[in-house]
């Protein structure tokens, strides 16, 4: 049952929210004003106050999505940062602080993406905040005359706002969790070691962190390529006049494209995502796994995962199952294994994995180099930097397609949130109604979640240097030892350099 819920003074302006089987949610409200006009490229700006009391019952506008996981059927509309919370207890409960931040490459994302309804999370005792940020162009291209990295900054914005207004909706400003999967958990990373972040939350979830970062050069190059295919100079000015959508789409095709140009643009071609954090050396100081070494961040608590077959979901979109060659695996030992050239990285994997197939080294260097080694290299340099970190690797298989998908990526996003039925859940479990063993798995999932976002604990051991206990998530869950240990020794003592020019 569905009824008119309660009012709430932000700073900005009083909202109304609805009631919804016990919660109170609040959805689509500013945290900044819409990034367009003379604006647009523009780090972003508080929301201009309103007089009475705005209807807060319908999701904020996506920001332009490039890619084919965009958000279909969403409104249309420029007013694009845009912040949801759900509730159980909008009072002085000072309850524990969830805030997702979705992921899409960078390139898309949605707050209001069915598979993100945080319902079932509110009811375990959580007040959980998901919000609208920019991507693609908007957020992260290289353009001269315009601040890098805005997509980050409206992360900031956010931070910024749920510290003003989260006691208001019951929250405990000073147990807030960051959670974040794929490009969500690189932007955690990121935010972990920046200087504008200190103090904004106190622990961090980071699922399947991303070791996609940009030098200056080469973000501005492909800004500079995408601007020209545009007949435009790549600045905020010269990008003005181009409708947003338009922008997007020709940002898709460039990711299409990205192979025409691996004699300039070496690995980022490979991963197939144009668009990534800039390590501006401003907003972003250096990749995170050099940047915690000074210890900033070893005061927050984290908890980071990967999952067993990161990139089988890529292969099989991809419809490469089956049709990768030798050559194929080779070139991709050669730019993405680490090593002088790729050649000492690539040895090492034919030799550690002596009867795995092209299909297989060719899937294992990039779960490896794109997810699994950035998010076990982010839990060994926090800990490192005097930090506490806990590691899972999920490994139950979804059971779509025939189990052709494997424990992949993005696969414990539903079972987080237990949204079964949304078109994202369905791609990445089947459209059978789930089994008892998701079911269990979901909610073991959950209860972690929320005794860490409480309480600093998920319910198993810290991961560390002697023993690395990491926890298996599986249909039958367990701790032992890091279980990729032939990935890890390939991968130990090697840097995560962020993408260049050749």
């Amino acid at each position: 049952m569905t009824d008119i819920g309660m009012e709430v003074r932000t700073t900005s302006g009083t909202v109304r929210g609805r009631a919804a089987e016990g919660l109170a949610v609040f959805l689509g409200i500013p945290f900044a004003q819409p990034p367009v006009g003379v604006l647009r490229f523009a780090a972003p700006q508080p929301a201009l106050p309103w007089d009475g009391v705005r209807d807060a019952a319908e999701f904020g506008p996506p920001p332009p999505q490039s890619g084919p996981l965009g958000a279909a059927g969403a409104a249309a509309g420029t007013e694009w940062l845009t912040v949801n919370v759900w509730s159980p207890d909008p009072g002085a409960a000072r309850l524990p602080v969830l805030v997702w931040i979705y992921g899409g490459a960078y390139i898309s994302g949605f707050s209001g993406d069915p598979m993100y309804d945080a319902a079932l999370i509110a009811r375990q005792g959580l007040v959980v905040v998901t919000f609208n940020y920019r991507v693609g162009v908007e957020g992260f291209a290289q353009l001269r005359d315009a601040p890098a990295n805005r997509g980050l900054l409206d992360q900031l914005a956010v931070l910024h706002w749920v510290r003003q207004n989260i006691a208001r909706f019951g929250g405990d400003p000073e147990r807030i969790t960051l959670v974040g999967q794929s490009a969500g958990a690189g932007s955690i990373a990121t935010l972990l070691t920046m200087p504008l972040a200190a103090g904004l939350f106190q622990r961090a979830i980071a699922q399947s962190v991303p070791g996609l970062y940009c030098t200056p050069a080469l973000a501005a190059d492909i800004a500079a390529t995408l601007a020209e295919r545009l007949g435009a100079a790549p600045t905020a000015a010269g990008l003005a006049a181009t409708d947003p959508q338009r922008l997007a789409d020709e940002a898709d095709l460039l990711s299409r494209e990205l192979p025409a140009y691996a004699h300039r643009w070496g690995r980022v071609t490979q991963v197939g995502v144009p668009f990534s954090p800039v390590v501006d050396g401003e907003v972003v100081s250096d990749g995170p796994w050099r940047a915690l070494t000074d210890g900033r961040s070893a005061g927050v608590d984290l908890l980071t995962d990967h999952t067993r077959d990161e990139c089988r979901l890529f292969q099989t979109l991809g419809g490469r199952i089956g049709k990768t060659t030798e050559q194929d695996a080779a070139t991709a030992l050669r730019i993405l294994a680490p090593g002088t050239a790729g050649t000492d990285g690539e040895q090492a994997y034919r030799s550690s994995y002596p009867h795995t197939s092209a299909e297989g080294l060719f899937e294992l260097v990039h779960s490896d180099a794109i997810f699994r080694m950035p998010t076990l290299h982010l839990a060994e340099a926090h800990i490192a930097a005097g930090g506490t970190a806990f590691l899972y690797e999920l490994r139950w298989p979804s059971p779509a397609l025939g189990g052709a998908l494997g424990a992949c990526h993005a696969l414990g996003v539903p079972l987080l949130f237990g949204t079964f039925s949304s078109p994202g859940a369905r791609m990445l479990l089947g459209d059978e109604e789930p089994s008892a063993e998701a079911l269990t798995l979901a909610d073991e999932i959950r209860r972690a979640w929320t005794a860490f976002a409480a309480h600093g604990d998920p319910g198993w051991p810290t991961y560390g240097a002697d023993q690395r206990l990491t926890r298996l998530l599986d249909a039958d869950s367990s701790t032992a030892p890091y279980p990729e240990r032939l990935s890890q020794r390939i991968w130990n003592g090697h840097d995560l350099d962020p993408f260049d020019l050749l």
